[in-house]
């Protein structure tokens, strides 16, 4: 007879079942740093706690599930940060390796973001230079400095000439701008607890 799954302890939601969330606590920098008000997590088991229970709900709103608790998560830009492991291989401020991009678009301030987790991320600033080497113009040649500044001058919402080269595919370069990021892909920078809102 097959023995059945071992179900998850659930205990500990039962005894304390209405555990409120908690706001304001925790942050995720432009750099793929968590924060505690304000201080940098630099415990290497704590970093690693926040990477495997961060997640979002239904609403947009990031957070960690402690146990029964939610400890909301506050966004410096957005849900995701990528950074350059090595030659052609991204990973995510929780380690996870990136597989696929769907997209990649600069904003005004020249950050560049990159579809992919059903979500957007922000490059981290350290790995730009990296990433803008694979910028290359319609004829395939190297984007030069000049090519870059000319595509941030462009109109926001529309596709620039330039492409990436990633992993043997050209994907289209788009301009963004950062005020308008969250709403276009759906997440919560600020998480609010929703008795506070007026």
């Amino acid at each position: 007879m097959k023995t059945p799954e071992k179900l998850p302890d659930f205990s500990g939601m039962l005894r304390w079942p209405n555990v409120p969330a908690c706001y304001g606590w925790l942050s995720l920098d432009r750099r793929g740093q968590w924060r505690m008000r304000g201080e940098p997590v630099t415990h290497a088991g704590l970093a690693s706690f926040l990477n495997r229970q961060y997640g979002h709900d239904e609403h947009g709103n990031y957070f960690i599930q402690n146990g029964p608790q939610r400890v909301f998560v506050e966004l410096d830009y957005t849900p995701w940060v990528l950074r350059l492991s090595s030659e052609n291989i991204l990973l995510t401020h929780t380690g996870d390796a990136v597989e696929d991009i769907l997209g990649a678009a600069f904003d005004e301030e020249g950050n560049l973001l990159l579809e992919c987790l059903d979500s957007i991320a922000l490059l981290c600033d350290r790995d730009l230079p990296a990433l803008l080497a694979c910028l290359r113009q319609p004829g395939g040649e190297a984007a030069s400095d000049a090519d870059l500044l000319a595509v941030l001058d462009q109109t926001p919402g529309t596709l620039s000439t330039l492409s990436l080269e990633w992993d043997g595919r050209h994907i289209p370069v788009g301009i963004l701008q950062r005020k308008d990021v969250a709403r276009r892909y759906g997440f919560v920078a600020v998480p609010v607890d929703p008795e506070q809102k007026e």
